[in-house]
């Protein structure tokens, strides 16, 4: 089983959750918005994908930012608090392997036939 972080109303999110339904790829969604995110979690996710890839500098949230609050992101330490404190800003969507492990961020379909099929 795997699971799916995110927040419901992102395009990218309803488009792999589309994608694993559509092959039948069972999966939990953990909604930011509703259950929020743990500085264990993100911290786990450093072993998988560094931090400039989790936060996500494209996005609305990021952009809102004053140039002050983006400067201060310079590290892992200092991502952690930015995606705790606004977790919008984290990319979005990351998923996990039953064990924890983070296997694909973002949604593209051939990262995702590679790992899931």
């Amino acid at each position: 089983m795997f699971t799916v972080y995110g927040i419901p109303n992102c395009n990218t999110v309803k488009k792999a959750r589309t994608w694993l339904d559509e092959k039948g790829i069972a999966y939990t969604f953990h909604d930011y918005k509703k259950k929020g995110i743990t500085a264990e979690k993100i911290t786990g996710w450093f072993q998988y994908f560094p931090w400039e890839k989790l936060v996500n500098k494209a996005g609305t949230t990021w952009k809102q930012l004053s140039e002050e609050e983006k400067a201060a992101v310079t590290d892992e330490k200092s991502a952690t608090e930015l995606m705790i404190s606004k977790n919008s800003v984290i990319k979005r969507p990351l998923i996990e392997d039953a064990s924890g492990k983070a296997i694909a961020i973002g949604f593209s379909e051939s990262e995702y036939e590679k790992a899931f099929l």
